[in-house]
């Protein structure tokens, strides 16, 4: 257990971050598996609204700080691949 007034302090702070911050990664969470589960060759026009959806939670994610922009970075890179080029 913490000794000092600002670990303490600190675990306050850090706990009130992840009581705020949790909604949001779990709504991030959702959207991205909608978008991993839906089919490009099923519904094409369904899977691109669930990708670009998932990517509006990303960016939401980063601009409240919740999440690293290279971490949504990634995660929108790996979900654009799956869906077909439009020519």
């Amino acid at each position: 257990m913490a000794n000092t007034l600002s670990a303490k302090k600190r675990i306050r702070q850090t706990e009130r971050r992840r009581l705020r911050n949790r909604p949001i990664l779990t709504k991030v969470r959702t959207y991205l598996k909608r978008a991993q589960a839906a089919d490009p060759k099923a519904d094409p026009q369904g899977a691109r609204s669930a990708v670009l959806a998932a990517v509006r939670e990303l960016d939401l994610a980063v601009a409240k700080g919740v999440l690293h922009k290279n971490n949504a970075a990634r995660h929108k890179s790996r979900l654009m691949r799956r869906l077909p080029a439009q020519a």
